[in-house]
């Protein structure tokens, strides 16, 4: 990934046409509203991006990855939305102010934060060295601290708003080889909860998505970390009562609903979006 800016900017031309907060996009479930996307570049993070601006939103893409951040950005200018593109490392308090800066200097307003930058590192607990500990905690769990303790005033003040997390299925259940992600997405999920608990009576919903395996660039970086061939990864990747692994389109139509006033009654939940594959 590109390296970031001590200052994360907002590249030019990242922007669609005018057309109010959402662009030209057809009137949907998202209408009026702003939406900042972590890890948007790629996988959930990009697809959702696409459907949210589809939907209506203009959208904050936010990170590291300078180019691919730019690329998502374009698609939804191209799709008729409204995007920018911030490119930002947000394991860093002054990139994740600088990002939250830029999208109310683009869109006036922060509706919906989806906190869905992430990494894995497959290896056992006696197996993971302290500096892959440390990463994946601080990719994983320190970003929602950051954005979310400066998105909830702005939010309260403007009578509530969204925060969207990304956890996982291992984050409930467990998962061989991989301690330190499935540790990671456990608090993030009971951190999910705590800020349901602290942040309802401000109007404020915070949820979590637990997706299985989704064909995105991280699983297929477990293969490599696992030294399995690609295609037999994927096949086992599969062993789910629905028999295939998914798309981030999948999980890109649950965080809409968690996102959207469809779900206005829901909040400290951790939606699971893998198959099937916890139910037993």
């Amino acid at each position: 990934m590109s390296t970031p800016s001590t200052e994360p900017r907002v590249p030019a031309g990242s922007s669609a046409a005018s057309g109010g907060p959402g662009g030209a996009a057809a009137r949907g479930a998202l209408q009026g509203l702003a939406a900042l996307v972590t890890g948007g570049a790629s996988g959930i993070g990009r697809a959702t991006a696409l459907l949210f601006a589809r939907e209506g939103a203009a959208v904050t893409l936010v990170d590291r990855d300078d180019e691919g951040c730019r690329a998502a950005a374009q698609a939804i200018a191209a799709q008729g939305g409204k995007a920018i593109a911030v490119t930002a490392d947000v394991t860093r308090d002054a990139d994740c102010a600088g990002a939250l800066d830029g999208a109310l200097r683009a869109f006036g307003r922060l509706d919906i934060l989806f906190n869905n930058a992430g990494i894995i590192r497959r290896a056992s607990l006696v197996d993971t060295a302290e500096e892959d500990w440390d990463r994946v905690m601080e990719v994983n769990v320190k970003p929602i601290y950051l954005l979310s303790r400066r998105a909830i005033p702005l939010m309260a003040r403007a009578g509530g708003g969204v925060i969207l997390n990304t956890a996982s299925n291992w984050g409930l259940v467990g998962g061989p080889r991989a301690a330190a992600y499935c540790a990671s997405k456990g608090a993030v999920v009971l951190l999910t909860k705590a800020m349901a608990i602290d942040h309802g009576a401000e109007g404020i919903r915070v949820n979590c998505l637990c997706p299985g395996d989704t064909d995105t660039p991280m699983l297929r970086s477990e293969a490599r970390q696992l030294g399995e061939p690609l295609e037999r990864f994927l096949a086992e990747s599969a062993q789910n009562p629905l028999r295939r692994v998914a798309t981030p389109d999948d999980v890109a139509q649950a965080a809409l609903y968690l996102a959207s006033p469809a779900s206005s009654f829901v909040t400290g939940t951790a939606l699971v979006v893998d198959g099937g594959f916890v139910a037993g």
